[in-house]
């Protein structure tokens, strides 16, 4: 009995024991969950119930210098689900796709997906929201987003840039100002109950988003218009590889404006091939610059006292340097010519004696100072140092050839601020595109001033270049730039394009004009660049000076600088015969002609042509029938498919004079194969024009460079 109840007292105080212990245990328990993990379950309760809707916050407007809008924001409707709130995942998935034109089972994917929020589709038309608000469906929501909108579409599309899907900068000024313009998202916050239900009384609680900044550019849009005209017109006269005009201020470093070909709209960027919109060639194309060149040649020159003004050259054609014979780009030499007259007619080899005179290390100190081999700093994604030979491995013979373009490349950026250098009186500045940054009430947050870089050359140096430049625009090369009642100086460049694995593709150029005005004060640095133009013309006076003209006569009236009646006309000094001005004719009806007949009708009438499309019947042609043009007028002949005749003979066209592009569609036009020899315009055929042969047989013909005396304006 006794033992009895030891042992009862035994199991009681370990009863009792064991339960303090768990009681003990369990206060541990307790104290540990809350005081060490309190918050963080407290925080997980919360996410549980409270639900976060992001709010984008306004991108920033981006305006010109006049405070003309060039990219805006525009609200737009944004699709989400709540998985957990959809009644009928299988019919609304059907409802949903149908109006967001969507497929089904990724929509019925979506909405079955074991999470909180998912997007079904971002920034949606209009009318697509309305359509599904109307519908009411259970767990589809909405939420006000703002998409990208680019009212002037084209404009400056590479300067302006595009952004993707969540509104991040992805090229041009949206990238590089990414940070300014995106602002502070905010977000709505939501308490749902355990079922995923909205808690109608529940506190809702709304963080709203601070929109971005607003960017005033350097741009004017007027003088960007002038240059996407011009760039038009280049592309329906020579259909080039690139194009590119640039207009800056030398004063400030300002960008004025800035266009390229191809472009895009940077609206429906991703519907535009990957070649428009992925590079901008103003900042990014490495090209051998040619004769324009020169400019920083004669700096370096003069600015060293290397050259006698006095003395004359002697041009025979080409001058030796170590083992080769570097040509003069006109035929036979230009003979005698004084200093000024060697700038004038852009001689090879009088440039060479310069370089020569002012030595690789002199030369080089120039090429740093003028900012070539560097990049210029401008603010845009994806900007080209340019090439330039190691210093240490220059020899004589890179040196006469840098002297003259070759064996050097910059890009377009490169040159336009080096040239506005001397323009400006010698001081190289960094190339601007922002003037300021406002917030979203037009409160200041900063403002950009011009960044002097350094001083490359005198006061007086850049003021002797600047009279030579006008005098090439007057007595020289550059006659086809000159601007009625204006000051211009400027200088004319035409360079074969380098292939991929070196040295000079046949029959590619890359002509260029660079010049400013007026040239007693100037205001405008304009450069003209076309890659590869067609068509058989591809001298830099040619092609690219009379868009510089053009450009430059409107940029100077805008500008409200008056038109001077004192000023001397140009002279035209050649060596060769100035042709007679060019006779006014009608344009003839060519539509629903075959492409051979209506070559035959343009040929007759002095007019040239170049066709776009495919097939061998004439479907447009601008300009029209009837209009009065001047001879030698480009006519754009848009072709379509016609019937042609099977078997049989054809006649074989008269090809000469006519480009390696145009003999083939010509050719082809007729069933014929083209078999070419050479580069230039054909100048011989081994069946002679008017013969019969079959279908399928192949023409050789011989294209060869136009004679010297054959296209005025001329250079190398």
């Amino acid at each position: 009995m006794q033992s009895t109840r030891i042992i009862m007292r035994k199991r009681i105080v370990a009863l009792l024991l064991l339960g303090a212990l768990a009681l003990f245990l369990l206060l541990v328990r307790l104290a540990y969950i809350q005081f060490f993990m309190g918050e963080h379950l407290r925080k997980a309760a919360l996410e549980n119930r409270m639900r976060d809707f992001p709010v984008e916050a306004k991108r920033g407007t981006i305006y010109d210098r006049n405070g003309s809008e060039l990219v805006t924001s525009i609200s737009v409707d944004s699709v989400f689900a709540i998985p957990s709130q959809i009644e009928n995942p299988s019919e609304t998935a059907q409802k949903v796709a149908l109006v967001l034109d969507m497929d089904p089972d990724r929509v019925y994917e979506l909405l079955t997906k074991r999470e909180s929020f998912v997007w079904l589709k971002r920034k949606v038309d209009f009318q697509v929201a309305k359509e599904l608000r109307s519908l009411r469906l259970p767990g589809i929501e909405f939420v006000e987003e703002s998409k990208r909108h680019y009212p002037k579409e084209q404009l400056a599309a590479h300067v302006l840039g595009f952004v993707g899907i969540d509104n991040q900068g992805l090229a041009g000024i949206e990238n590089t100002y990414d940070h300014d313009l995106s602002g502070v998202p905010g977000r709505i916050v939501v308490e749902y109950d355990a079922v995923g239900r909205q808690i109608p009384t529940a506190e809702h609680k709304r963080y709203p988003p601070i929109p971005g900044y607003n960017l005033f550019l350097t741009l004017d849009e007027t003088i960007q218009y002038f240059v996407e005209r011009e760039l038009d017109r280049l592309v329906d006269t020579y259909q080039p590889r690139y194009a590119v005009i640039i207009v800056m201020d030398p004063r400030t470093g300002e960008i004025l404006a800035m266009g390229n070909r191809p472009s895009y709209d940077p609206n429906r960027w991703a519907d535009y091939p990957q070649a428009a919109w992925d590079r901008n060639p103003a900042i990014w194309y490495n090209y051998e610059p040619g004769s324009t060149f020169k400019i920083f040649t004669l700096c370096a020159a003069l600015e060293e006292n290397a050259v006698d003004r006095t003395r004359r050259f002697y041009d025979p054609g080409y001058i030796k340097v170590a083992d080769r014979n570097i040509q003069c780009w006109k035929a036979g030499g230009h003979g005698s010519q004084t200093f000024e007259e060697v700038v004038q007619h852009s001689c090879n080899p009088g440039f060479v004696e310069i370089g020569l005179a002012v030595g690789v290390d002199n030369f080089y100190k120039y090429l740093r100072g003028f900012g070539f081999g560097t990049p210029t700093g401008i603010k845009l994604p994806g900007e080209a140092r340019g090439i330039l030979i190691p210093q240490k491995q220059a020899t004589n013979l890179n040196l006469a050839a840098m002297s003259i373009g070759q064996s050097v490349a910059v890009t377009p950026i490169q040159l336009t601020a080096a040239v506005a250098a001397v323009a400006n009186g010698g001081v190289l500045l960094q190339p601007q595109l922002v003037k300021r940054v406002e917030d979203h009430e037009g409160n200041p947050v900063r403002e950009l001033k011009p960044r002097e870089v350094r001083r490359v050359i005198s006061e007086e140096t850049a003021r002797e270049v600047q009279l030579l430049l006008e005098s090439v625009v007057l007595k020289g090369t550059g006659i086809n730039a000159y601007v009625e009642g204006y000051r211009v100086a400027g200088k004319t460049g035409t360079a074969q394009v380098v292939g991929e694995s070196g040295g000079y593709v046949s029959g590619r150029y890359v002509s260029s004009f660079v010049g400013f005005g007026p040239v007693e004060d100037p205001r405008a640095v304009t450069l003209v660049l076309v890659v590869e133009p067609q068509g058989g013309v591809y001298y830099g006076s040619q092609v690219a000076a009379p868009a510089f003209k053009n450009v430059m006569q409107d940029v100077l009236r805008y500008m409200g600088l008056p038109a001077r009646n004192d000023l001397p006309k140009p002279e035209r000094q050649w060596a060769w015969t100035e042709p007679e001005e060019p006779e006014e004719v009608a344009v003839p009806q060519v539509v629903n002609l075959p492409l051979d007949e209506a070559v035959r009708e343009l040929r007759a009438g002095n007019l040239n042509f170049v066709t776009r499309g495919e097939g061998n019947v004439v479907r447009e042609q601008v300009p029209e029938a009837g209009a009065i043009v001047k001879e030698g007028t480009t006519v754009i002949l848009d072709l379509r498919v016609g019937a042609v005749e099977s078997g049989g003979q054809v006649t074989v066209p008269d090809l000469t004079g006519l480009t390696i592009k145009q003999a083939g569609t010509l050719l082809e036009s007729l069933d014929l194969l083209l078999d070419p020899r050479g580069s230039g315009l054909a100048v011989e055929q081994s069946v002679k024009p008017g013969k019969k042969v079959d279908r399928g047989t192949a023409i050789r013909v011989h294209f060869a460079p136009p004679t010297a005396g054959s296209r005025p304006g001329r250079e190398e």
